[in-house]
């Protein structure tokens, strides 16, 4: 699939594609052009978990699986963040859900304006990627909202993104995903740092999986 989300495996990388851009820095790209890369990325993703190949659920979950759980698209949840890149940033191990660590570092911080409010996120490259060439541009954008042991997974999401060209980057909530191990225990994800955690709802991607 197009549309980039790695996950660890006990130290095994998995990469599933990678995202397009919602603008040429010219022109504004049309609201029913942005829904309908939202619903193209719902049903990839929905492809890659009823794949044995590419699916984190169990032989269990999926065997009757039928899709995840999504919010409805709202534009609005796509936002165009002013990106504050930070060059001198000392690079870092995030903890995972297991013992093991992930080698990163802080790429940027992006600002903007979500319900309402400012908000700022901190935006990541991972050191053990940055060699290979199909992730030469990849950044990793975990977060925490007020939906999360509620509508989406306790554990924040991630959003998958591409280093911009200037200072804007561009973030699509309808596009956040939970790491894997809300499907499966054996996956090993990196935790979500606090300093990400959106003090708002964030009613756009995939909710939370019912494993009943």
């Amino acid at each position: 699939m197009r549309y980039l989300a790695i996950f660890f495996l006990f130290g095994l990388m998995v990469g599933c594609g990678r995202g397009k851009k919602y603008h040429d820095g010219k022109k504004e790209v049309p609201e029913s052009s942005l829904v309908a890369e939202i619903l193209e990325f719902q049903e990839e993703l929905d492809e890659s978990f009823k794949d044995p190949e590419t699916s984190p659920l169990t032989d269990k979950h999926r065997k009757d699986f039928e899709g995840l759980d999504f919010f409805e698209p709202d534009t609005l949840y796509i936002v165009k963040a002013r990106f504050e890149r930070t060059p001198d940033a000392i690079p870092f191990f995030m903890p995972t859900t297991t013992d093991r660590k992930t080698q990163e570092v802080l790429f940027g911080i992006a600002h903007f304006t979500l319900n309402g409010a400012e908000h700022q996120l901190e935006v990541y490259r991972s050191l053990d990627l940055m060699d290979q060439e199909e992730y030469k541009d990849y950044l990793f954008l975990p977060f925490l909202d007020g939906t999360n042991g509620e509508e989406t997974y306790g554990g924040g999401r991630y959003i998958d993104l591409s280093i911009p060209e200037g200072d804007t980057l561009v973030i699509d909530f309808n596009k956040a995903y939970n790491p894997y191990c809300a499907y499966n225990k054996k996956y090993s994800c990196p935790l979500v740092p606090r300093q990400n955690y959106l003090r708002t709802k964030v009613r756009a991607g995939v909710k939370n999986f019912n494993k009943d």
